[in-house]
């Protein structure tokens, strides 16, 4: 009972402290580095001090400790309370960037209200090129490899940096671990240094992740590339579309041959539009056969004529079929000036970056890997 009353004390002192910083908000702008100081000492009471304290408590033995079922839920109405009248924008977000908990304040940072950002990923919040790197670096500290810190850019205004501070804690006597987030706009950081700007450009981290995962990707075929089997290209082919499906398109296509094309492998979404575009004659795809005699490769977003890659069996324009929102269509060459031996058509689908110029690079280099193995 004793640390009962030593907690609830101790929480009513931080209640007068967060009310104090509540009040300081109106300070002049030379003023707010101190008061930012200030209330990410007192997040970091809550998360180091304040929330172990809370399941320490809420794991001893009631009978022992005399605590009754009405105090527990007093103590948890406060720790919510103390989470909603933070004066720092934070959220709280499972391992999957799904909202939990928005407090007050991350409501007027973001725009968005808590009732319809709850259960839905953070992510969707974020402009489409942060998106990847933010949920990959929740992922890291979900898993437990640390606290992490990166800028993203909110879609409602995405000229304006916005730095996230990511630490993991773990709400009561849950099993996972969860991400609480924590936002304010790039400039504090600058005003808490006392500099109006950067001494040096900050990475972009968004970027640098998706070279990485490019660099991995190039690994990996590789691997496939090396282990395949020699005098065998139609199995070359499906191993290189395996390894591309998923982590790279969402669709992979693979037609071998140049005069004559054979569908030699497809992955994509569903069993039934699988087996349809298999069964597409690659001579109805326009682009396959420019591709397959040109030796040229394609890149579009947005494709705008869904006869570019012609019907499938049911006689759905393929672009449809599978949502494409971006393609690549590689031919397969060893080199310039030899013969073309087959053809990768890549889609990506609603909801994921289009290919970039350098992932298009990217896959050229490997395209080359791929007709060399495929000769052997």
């Amino acid at each position: 009972m004793a640390q009962t009353e030593e907690f609830g004390e101790e929480l009513a002192d931080f209640m007068r402290r967060v009310s104090q910083l509540k009040a300081a908000r109106s300070v002049p702008a030379d003023g707010l580095p101190a008061v930012l100081d200030a209330a990410i000492f007192e997040l970091d009471h809550v998360v180091g001090t304040l929330w172990p304290w809370y399941e320490q408590l809420g794991t001893a033995d009631i009978g022992a400790e005399g605590r009754s079922a009405q105090a527990d839920r007093q103590e948890q109405q406060l720790l919510r309370a103390i989470f909603q009248r933070l004066p720092l924008p934070v959220a709280l977000v499972d391992r999957e960037s799904v909202v939990r908990r928005l407090n007050f304040a991350a409501t007027t940072f973001t725009g968005v209200r808590a009732g319809y950002a709850t259960g839905r990923p953070l992510t969707g919040f974020l402009a489409h090129a942060d998106r990847g790197a933010f949920r990959s670096q929740v992922a890291a500290v979900a898993r437990g490899e640390g606290d992490r810190g990166l800028t993203v850019h909110l879609q409602q205004n995405p000229h304006t940096p916005v730095r996230t501070t990511l630490t993991g804690l773990r709400p009561g006597n849950e099993p996972r671990t969860a991400v609480l987030v924590v936002l304010h706009p790039a400039d504090d950081d600058a005003r808490v240094r006392g500099t109006a700007r950067p001494a040096a450009p900050v990475p972009d981290l968004a970027e640098t992740t998706r070279h990485a995962a490019v660099m991995d990707l190039v690994d990996v075929m590789t691997r496939e590339l090396l282990g395949a089997p020699a005098g065998d290209p139609a199995e070359v082919l499906r191993r290189a579309a395996r390894v591309l499906h998923g982590r790279f398109a969402d669709w992979v296509i693979g037609d071998l041959g140049a005069a004559r094309l054979e569908r030699t492998a497809v992955f994509g979404d569903g069993d039934e539009a699988v087996r349809d575009i298999r069964a597409q004659d690659p001579a109805a795809a326009p682009l396959i056969v420019e591709a397959a005699r040109g030796g040229s490769p394609a890149l579009l977003v947005r494709p705008e004529d869904p006869q570019a890659l012609g019907d499938d069996a049911s006689g759905a324009p393929v672009l449809v079929r599978a949502d494409v929102t971006s393609l690549l269509c590689v031919p397969l060459v060893p080199a310039p000036g030899e013969p073309v031996q087959g053809v990768l058509s890549l889609f990506r689908s609603a909801g994921r970056l289009a290919f970039s110029m350098a992932e298009a690079q990217a896959l050229d280099v490997m395209s080359r890997h791929i007709a060399l193995a495929m000769r052997r």
